[in-house]
């Protein structure tokens, strides 16, 4: 089976023999993958709503693993129990969905021993929701895949000693794992960033609006080039 490039790195976090609940499966294709490879031995195909399980049914099918890969219709983790599962991806949702899906999920937190997160907006509040409840990352990939970027997450299981009200919005926003090891995808993601940004301020601070919200987003600007100088610096 054929997997994108972003889904394989997804997959490529999953530890092997676990047992996953992949979380919004949608057509089925990262379970199906990682039995395939042997990777795993069982998994949940996990979606809210029937269309997208009938088409990883017939996915499941297909490749003849009803005896390993189970469909559970649910909305995210909540007819999960305890125990049916160690590992938990969430891919392709946005980072407020992702948040609500973990703060409902919290009767499976003592049971899942990593969570799998690739959220495809807001990450710094997926990573700041981590840090704060608990969740130590473990490691993070970040791709670059038909010209869009993708963040990768794998934090381990839930430690109430680990939680952290400490902020650094340099490591919510760009990921500490990814900047202290250099991922060269998340420096060509700053570059761009401080190039898009600068061009805004420009444009602001010549522009015509003196209104306060113009003012509050120059300030704004400011603040996150701030940051990404802070990253950048930290990579060298």
């Amino acid at each position: 089976m054929n997997l994108s490039y972003r889904l394989r790195t997804v997959a490529s976090f999953v530890p092997e023999g676990s047992v996953v609940a992949d979380i919004g499966t949608d057509h089925g294709y990262i379970p199906i993958y990682l039995c395939k490879e042997g990777k795993i031995e069982r998994a949940l195909a996990v979606d809210v709503k029937e269309g997208p399980l009938e088409r990883a049914r017939e996915h499941i099918a297909d490749y003849g693993l009803e005896d390993k890969i189970e469909i559970r219709l649910s909305d995210g983790m909540k007819s999960i129990r305890p125990g049916e599962a160690d590992t938990a991806v969430i891919a392709g949702m946005g980072g407020e969905l992702t948040i609500r899906i973990l703060t409902e999920g919290k009767h499976m937190w003592t049971s899942i021993k990593r969570w799998i997160l690739s959220p495809q907006s807001e990450i710094h509040k997926v990573r700041a929701f981590l840090r704060e409840y608990g969740f130590p990352t473990e490691k993070e990939a970040m791709v670059m895949e038909d010209g869009k970027y993708y963040t990768v997450i794998c934090a381990a299981g839930w430690d109430q000693t680990q939680a952290s009200a400490e902020k650094n919005p340099v490591y919510d926003c760009y990921g500490e794992y990814l900047i202290r090891t250099g991922n060269p995808v998340l420096a060509g993601y700053l570059e761009r960033e401080k190039g898009q940004k600068e061009q805004i301020l420009k444009g602001l601070e010549t522009g015509a609006d003196r209104s306060e919200k113009a003012a509050a987003r120059i300030e704004e600007l400011k603040q996150e080039l701030e940051w990404i100088k802070e990253a950048q610096n930290e990579m060298q």
